[in-house]
């Protein structure tokens, strides 16, 4: 085959398969976001073998999250978001502290090396904050209260996770720079907050007029996909996830967003959210479980990763009433892309061994397949004034 028609067989492929079992999952009733998942692992080197994973998807998935997490940003104002910013705090942290010991004293029974186990717990404590709101945003939901805590929470969860990966690296690599995590730290939720608190403000008064002043077609368009970028950038250098500055250029631009700006965004993460969500299907590896005690392992983790999350940040929002902390917990149960991450550093540390990597890359794509269905069961009923709420958005 011509080596230029890799790139658009690759698309279509990608594409196609996510739209067309998108498709068949809505009609069966189920989360479209399932079907997309779903066909990464049928594409994938375990089943029909038509795609892998490389640097090409792996650009094109980074860009899909990215515009994914920027279009719910457009639909979330920044002072809504810090008017529950306490609890948010309170669910991220919970949902960070149970997760890691579960995930590091299951795997201290089982008779793993004590790194192996922290690494494990560390994979745990993550969040994919994609997978939510791909799904509260489908169904019209980011309005709630619960969604709302439940972005929050995950901001800060982001937070939260790098300091843990970081702690666990460092003790990989035989000694922690608890000054140069301290400092990383505070850099990145300086960073988060300052831009959640400014930033709109700082986008309504600057961009209208810059907005103006060019002469160029899609001005508002190019304007945003510039902050978009500048942000994703600084958020990286400031130590958190290129996603969340992502999600932040939107949350500065949601109260002077145009219709044609959202339409814009809304076609651009249509083409590319489904490599996202295909890329995290491709990952799935039936190889690690080889030996049985593997597999029995794997799924003893998934069910603790899905019931630590739902108890510790459930538990974290009881004070908003029992409906709404169910939603939260089921919402932060997704570990997505950003447990694989945890997972390759690992690995690439010659920490965990491959059945190891294996079993949280599992965990990472199994919790987001079941996360989606749970979602639509506690969001299934929402209750008059929600609905109201809904409706005057």
């Amino acid at each position: 085959m011509p080596a230029a028609a890799q790139i658009p067989l690759s698309m279509l492929l990608v594409f196609a398969a996510a739209k067309l079992l998108a498709e068949l999952f809505e009609r069966l009733g189920q989360p479209a976001i399932v079907g997309e998942i779903l066909a990464g692992v049928l594409l994938g080197p375990q089943v029909l073998g038509w795609m892998t994973p490389g640097d090409s998807l792996r650009i094109l998935s980074d860009l899909g999250v990215m515009f994914l997490l920027f279009r719910v940003g457009l639909e979330v104002k920044a002072s809504e978001l810090m008017k529950v910013g306490g609890t948010a705090l309170v669910v991220a942290t919970a949902g960070v502290i149970l997760p890691f010991f579960a995930g590091w004293g299951i795997c201290t029974l089982w008779g793993q090396p004590r790194i192996e186990s922290i690494f494990t717990g560390a994979a745990m404590v993550a969040t994919s904050v994609g997978i939510t709101a791909h799904v509260l945003a489908s169904r019209g939901l980011l309005d709630l209260r619960a969604s709302r805590v439940i972005l929050a929470a995950a901001v800060v969860d982001d937070v939260l996770g790098l300091i843990v990966l970081a702690l666990v690296s460092g003790m990989a690599k035989g000694g922690v720079n608890y000054l140069d995590t301290a400092l990383t730290a505070a850099l990145a939720l300086g960073f988060t907050v300052f831009v959640a608190r400014f930033g709109t403000r700082a986008a309504r008064q600057v961009l209208p007029r810059m907005h103006a002043a060019l002469r160029i077609a899609e001005g508002e368009f190019a304007l945003a996909m510039t902050l978009l970028f500048a942000l994703s950038l600084l958020a990286v250098f400031a130590g958190v996830a290129a996603i969340i500055g992502a999600f932040l250029a939107g949350m500065a631009l949601s109260e002077s967003a145009g219709t044609r700006l959202h339409d814009l965004t809304d076609g651009v993460a249509e083409l590319l959210t489904p490599f996202f969500l295909v890329g995290i299907g491709l990952h799935f590896d039936v190889r690690a479980f080889a030996g049985g005690g593997t597999l029995l392992l794997a799924l003893v983790l998934l069910a603790a990763a899905v019931l630590s999350k739902f108890i510790g940040c459930g538990a974290g929002a009881l004070g908003m009433g029992r409906t709404d902390a169910i939603r939260v917990g089921v919402g932060m149960v997704p570990r997505g892309e950003v447990g694989m991450v945890v997972a390759q550093i690992g690995l690439n540390l010659g920490v965990l061994p491959n059945s190891v990597y294996g079993t949280i890359v599992f965990l990472s794509v199994a919790t987001t397949l079941i996360a989606p269905p749970l979602l639509k069961l506690a969001f299934r009923a929402p209750t008059q004034l929600e609905r109201d709420v809904i409706e005057s958005g």
